[in-house]
């Protein structure tokens, strides 16, 4: 069966090392050819100046390499904090996103007031529902792609509350970012069986990183509970066309970063490619 799917690799640079031209230099290597900008000289990508994101600009342009996305921190905060913090932080990311040559920027749906447990998180999902209506309002006018990332700790950690979210924004601009390892680590079994008919038709970028549901450690595609064969054939045949972002997490697997090397990012991209081709995707 042809397909018209087409998958492109790009990676988490801040995994490889905090300098940019290094983590350049091994996307080049990898024959990976686009970035998701997280962080680089150890600054955020929302704290960068304007300095540093014309610095970003011109070594990417000297490397050869295009932004794919902002992996930035909006709504990695507190869900009862004023929204007019995040639609601030919004509007700078769309700048520095306008500088580098992208509509797409990483969100999340907001810390529930207590994190101890998940249980009760049904009931904050209006409130997230809310918060992320007005940022894609932003985006719209701004002509900007959000995509929500499941997470844990986080109001849309579940299979069901990312679908609560999505349906209850109803917005374009908000699309889906999935995250197979997320899932896992919130005990979601089966999560691309489970998953995809409800997330299917939301998802316009996917993460790449797989977890072990005995333990919630991380692991390379296809070597965890993640089921990201099962998700790329899925791709595949929904005519998917768009980003794979490696984030592998394989040393450090921190709530707002994690960091992997250069053995270990160069690792998780053959595992990709060997698992991309073994599901003839």
């Amino acid at each position: 069966m042809s397909s018209t799917a087409s998958f492109t690799l790009s990676a988490f640079g801040d995994e490889i090392a905090d300098d940019l031209s290094e983590q350049l230099r091994l996307l080049n290597e990898l024959e990976v050819g686009y970035l998701e900008l997280r962080g680089a000289w150890g600054i955020n990508v929302l704290r960068m100046s304007d300095e540093d994101v014309a610095r970003v600009r011109q070594t990417c342009a000297d490397h050869g390499i295009t932004v794919s996305a902002l992996g930035s921190p909006v709504g990695k905060s507190p869900l009862l904090d004023p929204i007019e913090n995040e639609t601030a932080n919004l509007r700078r990311l769309i700048e520095i996103a306008r500088t580098l040559g992208t509509r797409t920027i990483r969100v999340f749906s907001f810390y529930p007031p207590d994190i101890s447990s998940n249980a009760h998180y049904d009931q904050h999902v209006d409130q997230a529902i809310e918060k992320l209506s007005a940022l894609a309002e932003v985006a719209a006018a701004e002509d900007i792609q959000l995509v929500l990332e499941n997470e844990k700790d986080i109001v849309g950690d579940t299979i069901a509350r990312c679908h609560a979210i999505l349906t209850g924004v109803n917005n374009p601009h908000l699309r889906f970012a999935w995250d197979p390892a997320n899932f896992v680590q919130v005990g979601e079994e089966r999560v691309t069986e489970r998953g995809w008919p409800l997330l299917g038709d939301y998802v316009s970028y996917v993460h790449i990183k797989d977890s072990s549901l005995a333990d919630g450690s991380v692991k390379a595609a296809g070597e965890g509970d993640g089921q990201v064969g099962e998700l790329l054939i899925h791709l595949r045949d929904a005519g998917y066309r768009g980003f794979l972002a490696l984030e592998p997490h394989l040393v450090v697997a921190g709530h707002s970063t994690g960091f992997s090397g250069v053995t270990g990012m160069t690792y998780a991209v053959e595992k990709l490619r060997q698992l991309m081709a073994e599901c003839e995707v």
